[in-house]
């Protein structure tokens, strides 16, 4: 929840042209409902997508205060955030309601970036492992092998959100191949190679090099650095192939 519309603009207007014109990592810039539509049209002619921070599962009616997967599609979203640490800790995302949102993301044309990640008190008695695996099952329940391929998965690790802690990278990349590997036994080996994995919790310029040479992450989901289109730019920049 960061930026007005004109913040917003500003940050766009400040990004260096490599950066616009970046497709390989694939950059996605996720603002606050409002500035969605702004943004997409400052950003038209770029290779830079444009993605909702959330979604609701109806597809309309007398839901107040919510976002439709119809809407963020109209307004020139491309992806879309789904099961975000603080969704599930503030507003009452579960996985039954993450995997709702996807299948509505899915069937308006939207690449879904689910979230998945551990409690510090989860980690501390070593149930890391399990919680990861059971999130991404139930994320891709009813889930066609062809759609599965498509997904991003991004692991927030939830005790290195904003925090300023960072999970080691081998660490990381640990729970990135459960991920990998949780898909492929639910959707077989294609869907696991072609679904992109995320790391997400306390990336910035200094630890983003380490992150990317990690064999099972092909990008990050980046948080407070994002704010600042200088250290976004470094991010990107230094992301490589992803």
């Amino acid at each position: 929840m960061n930026k007005t519309i004109g913040q917003a603009r500003e940050f766009v207007r400040r990004l260096p042209a490599s950066v616009k014109s970046r497709r390989d990592p694939v950059v996605v810039l996720c603002p606050p409902f409002t500035a969605i539509a702004v943004l997409r049209e400052e950003l038209g002619g770029t290779a830079v997508h444009v993605g909702g921070q959330n979604l609701d599962f109806h597809e309309s009616g007398a839901f107040t205060g919510e976002i439709a997967p119809a809407m963020l599609a109209d307004a020139g979203c491309s992806y879309v955030i789904i099961g975000h640490s603080e969704r599930r800790q503030y507003y009452g995302d579960t996985d039954g309601s993450v995997n709702k949102k996807l299948h509505a993301a899915l069937s308006h044309g939207l690449s879904p970036i689910v979230c998945v990640g551990e409690k510090a008190e989860e980690r501390e008695v070593q149930l890391t492992d399990n919680v990861i695996i059971v999130q991404v099952q139930r994320a891709l329940l009813n889930v066609s092998p062809e759609q599965a391929g498509t997904l991003c998965f991004a692991y927030e690790p939830v005790w290195a959100i904003g925090t300023g802690k960072t999970c080691d990278a081998r660490e990381a990349n640990r729970v990135c191949g459960i991920i990998r590997e949780t898909v492929a036994r639910q959707m077989g080996p294609g869907p696991a190679d072609d679904v992109r994995i995320l790391y997400g919790g306390s990336v910035k310029p200094e630890t983003i090099a380490e992150q990317m040479a990690q064999s099972h992450i092909d990008g990050a989901l980046v948080g407070g650095a994002s704010l600042d289109p200088v250290s976004f730019s470094q991010l990107v920049e230094f992301g490589g192939p992803g």
